[in-house]
């Protein structure tokens, strides 16, 4: 994996093996910040990166600017290993180790961006707990957005909040926003 853009620009990152991850490949990740960057000022906002795995998004996020990043993931390997590379790379990253539906459920900090990655083969009804929770507890801020990365095969679009959908190979990202 690597960095694709900012101070960090073309950085590879090598994850140990036995994390249990799948990292958002380079050509999806490029796509998504593409369509990020187009609205929002990365040195500006806050993002939270749920499911955060080897820490992938949240070190792309830092490399741009942004300065308020928080990633949970319920696996002590991959907070351990965030954890390295952003004291390496001195990425503002807060880390939480938590089982994410149990952190969302008790979360009082609003973020502009909230990503999650959970596994691709999660059920239809655990993937639409994710919208539910962070709108039932307002997370986002005005202008907030909620991505969700899945695999080709599962369809959230009829869950509340759906907003659109991009495809980048096997990966959609699923775009969640309050009602206007």
């Amino acid at each position: 994996m690597r960095i694709i853009s900012g101070n960090y620009k073309g950085k590879r990152i090598i994850a140990p093996k036995k994390l249990p991850v799948r990292p958002t490949t380079d050509m999806a990740k490029e796509a998504l910040f593409n369509i990020l960057n187009n609205q929002y000022y990365f040195n500006e906002i806050s993002v939270l990166d749920l499911f955060a795995g080897t820490g992938n998004i949240s070190y792309e996020f830092a490399s741009r600017g942004t300065e308020r990043i928080v990633s949970v993931d319920a696996d002590f390997g991959c907070i351990k290993f965030i954890n390295q590379i952003a004291k390496e790379l001195d990425f503002n990253i807060t880390t939480i180790k938590s089982d994410v539906f149990t952190y969302l459920e008790k979360v009082h900090v609003k973020s502009d961006i909230i990503f999650a990655d959970p596994p691709y083969d999660m059920s239809l009804e655990e993937f639409s707990k994710i919208p539910e929770l962070v709108f039932k507890n307002e997370l986002l801020l005005e202008n907030g957005v909620l991505i969700i990365e899945h695999s080709k095969y599962t369809d959230l679009s009829q869950l509340p909040y759906f907003s659109n959908q991009r495809r980048y190979g096997v990966s959609v990202f699923s775009f969640f926003e309050p009602s206007s």
